[in-house]
């Protein structure tokens, strides 16, 4: 675990592992403790790294409003301070769309995505209705009770819950509302067909209220894979070892590709 000073006032992150590296972003609230499942498990073979968004779990309040493409940005300080060049980068639900915004903004810098739960934009009402309850309760104190409940559903043991919802309670209130309000204003869905790189989909087979985002991405990214696991939305905690397999497959496949045309 390390704190990198140099993006706003720091940014804390982890990295294990060695070889192709993966980036893992997470959404409102939540912090990098949710991707404990992955770290264990995929740093036996590539290079994990995982961050906390400014103003979540142990990175401290950012000054600057919350966006997508500060949240990007930062991302690519974070690469650059470890030294790489280019990475995938995995992104649970709206983190999906940091993502996505990723690879649009620094095409350069990646070697390509997994979507896992996400979207390019809110556009159904139940979600939109979701978030922006989720907004008004971190705004006006109920950041304890929804940090209960998000930690809880994205929990499969008690153990887990402590970790998830101890980390999720540090962050900063006004940061949690600022990626809140972006989660509800961004909306990258006319550029999809410009991402060049490789993307995978991962959704819930449960998870009714984002299978028109799985059918919208799976149609308008150019190079996609779409795969769905039988569970609902939270997928990184609850079906960790059918992901993790599946991240696996996909950077390994791609791997050889990239080496073909190359000996081609």
């Amino acid at each position: 675990m390390a704190i990198l000073t140099t993006v706003g006032n720091s940014l804390y992150y982890s990295e294990k592992g060695q070889g192709t590296s993966i980036m893992f972003v997470h959404p409102p609230l939540l912090t990098s403790a949710n991707f404990t499942y992955q770290v264990e498990e995929l740093s036996r073979e590539f290079k994990v790294i995982t961050f906390d968004i400014r103003g979540h779990g142990r990175s401290p309040y950012s000054e600057q409003t919350l966006t997508y493409q500060l949240i990007s940005d930062d991302m690519v300080q974070l690469m650059n301070h470890l030294g790489i060049e280019k990475t995938y980068l995995c992104g649970y639900s709206t983190g999906g769309t940091i993502v996505l915004e990723f690879l649009l903004r620094h095409p350069n810098r990646a070697l390509g995505g997994v979507i896992v739960s996400g979207m390019s934009e809110v556009r159904d009402s139940y979600n939109k209705r979701r978030i922006s309850i989720a907004k008004f309760l971190t705004k006006t104190g109920g950041l304890p009770l929804l940090g209960l409940s998000v930690s809880w559903n994205n929990s499969d043991t008690i153990s887990n819950f402590k970790k998830i919802y101890r980390e999720a309670l540090k962050g900063s209130r006004k940061n949690i509302e600022q990626y809140y309000h972006a989660c509800l204003e961004y909306n990258c869905t006319n550029q999809l067909q410009t991402i060049d790189k490789p993307v995978l989909l991962v959704y819930g087979e449960g998870d009714r209220h984002f299978q028109s985002y799985a059918k919208l991405l799976h149609e308008k990214l150019p190079d996609n894979e779409l795969k769905f696991i039988n569970e609902k939305h939270r997928i990184p905690t609850k079906s960790a070892e059918e992901l993790n397999q599946f991240i696996r497959e996909f950077i390994n496949a791609k791997q050889v590709e990239q080496n073909s045309l190359i000996k081609g």
